[in-house]
C-alpha cells in the first residue's frame, strides 16, 4: 500500500468533490514499470468499472485503487501534498518505479539497454520515437529503431552523429553501432 499524507487526502478529497460524480475514487498504475522510462498515472474511476486486477486501500473520503500488477513498484511509496507559498502541489515519490541501474559487473547487453532507455529514449520520445538495443556482435551494437524514428529520413544522422557518439563513449567495448530497423515499414515517420 502507498503511504497517503493527511494534506495529500485533503486535497484530492477536493478535487474529486468539484467532479460531482457520486462513488467517484482514484486509481494508480504505472507505464513502463521498472524501466527508466516508468510513469505513474493518477486518475479518477468509478468503484463499479474497478475489477479484481486492482486492491483497495480505503482512505476515508475516498478509496485508492492500485493495480496489483504494480505493487512491487510502489514499495515505499507516498504520496503528499505540499503547500509552497500561495499554491501547492500534489508530490508522488515511488523509489522503486524505475527499477535500478545494472552494476558494473552485469552483462553488457543489460547495461546498454538500460542506458539507452535512461538517456537516448527521452530524448527521441521528444519526437514520438524510441529506440531498443537488439544484439550486440564483437564490438557492434544493433539498435532498432521504432515510433516516429522508423521510417524518419534523419534517423541515419540521429544514430551517426548522437547516439553512436554517446554509446562509445560510455561503452569502450562497443566501437560501432548499427542500424538494424527495417526503415519501410514506419508507419508515422517524424520527417
Amino acid at each position: 500500500m502507498i503511504k497517503v499524507s493527511e494534506s495529500a487526502i485533503e486535497f484530492l478529497s477536493g478535487v474529486i468533490s468539484e467532479q460531482d460524480i457520486d462513488d467517484l475514487h482514484l486509481k494508480v498504475d504505472v507505464q513502463n514499470a521498472g524501466t527508466p522510462a516508468a510513469d505513474c498515472h493518477l486518475g479518477f474511476c468509478e468503484a463499479d468499472e474497478m475489477d479484481d486486477d486492482y486492491d483497495i486501500q480505503e482512505l476515508g473520503p475516498f478509496n485508492l485503487y492500485l493495480a496489483k500488477a504494480d505493487e512491487a513498484y510502489f514499495v515505499d511509496a507516498e504520496i503528499d501534498y505540499e503547500v509552497q507559498g500561495a499554491s501547492g502541489q500534489l508530490n508522488i515519490k515511488a523509489p522503486m518505479l524505475k527499477g535500478q541501474s545494472p552494476d558494473d559487473d552485469a552483462p553488457l547487453f543489460e547495461r546498454l539497454s538500460y542506458f539507452i532507455d535512461a538517456t537516448i529514449n527521452p530524448m527521441l520520445a521528444s519526437h514520438g520515437g524510441r529506440a531498443t538495443l537488439t544484439a550486440i556482435e564483437a564490438d557492434k551494437a544493433y539498435i532498432e529503431f521504432g515510433g516516429g524514428c522508423q521510417g524518419c529520413g534523419m534517423a541515419k544522422q540521429t544514430l551517426s552523429q548522437g547516439m553512436q557518439t554517446q554509446i562509445t563513449n560510455t561503452f569502450p567495448e562497443i566501437n560501432d553501432v548499427l542500424d538494424a530497423t527495417d526503415h519501410a515499414q514506419g508507419e508515422n515517420p517524424y520527417y
